[in-house]
């Protein structure tokens, strides 16, 4: 990895920034079921609600370009080892190879934190995190058919 490039655990001090990058993958419509863009109070109530250790950034020259985060897969004791995963890259960022050095580190973090599985939901037009996920070994398991509904549509 270039030495500019400094992959870390979330701070609230990068909230800003992270909610700047997320708010753009709703924009989008490629990467979240989401419709609305988050507001600041919201993704601080979202990053104070879980442990630090499972959101990290990817930063040049202090700049965050990217954020990804392990998610609770179900409230159930009997999923406590299975994280649900979140990858957002800024655009002007996207297709650089910096989400799979994210995805690299939070799987190290994984296995750190007891977890033994990781598992996603993507949209199947979006090329480029298919693309991603399967570089780094990820396999399609099933296809969710009406599983959410974004600008009125059914999606998965």
């Amino acid at each position: 990895m270039d030495s500019h490039w400094k992959i870390r655990e979330a701070v609230e001090q990068d909230i800003p920034q992270i909610l700047n990058i997320y708010n753009q993958g709703i924009e989008d419509r490629i990467a979240t079921l989401e419709s609305k863009p988050k507001n600041l109070e919201q993704m601080i109530e979202w990053y104070q609600a879980r442990p630090c250790r499972y959101t990290i950034v990817i930063s040049h020259h202090g700049e965050i370009c990217g954020w990804a985060s392990l998610n609770p897969y179900s409230h159930r004791c009997a999923y406590r080892g299975v994280a649900d995963l979140s990858v957002y890259i800024d655009r002007q960022w996207r297709g650089k190879g910096l989400g799979f050095l994210l995805l690299q580190e939070l799987e190290r973090k994984a296995k750190e934190n007891g977890f033994h599985k990781i598992v996603l939901f993507t949209f199947p037009f979006n090329l480029s995190g298919q693309g991603l996920y399967r570089k780094a070994g990820y396999r399609e398991v099933g296809v969710f058919h009406n599983q959410g509904m974004l600008d009125g549509q059914y999606y998965y």
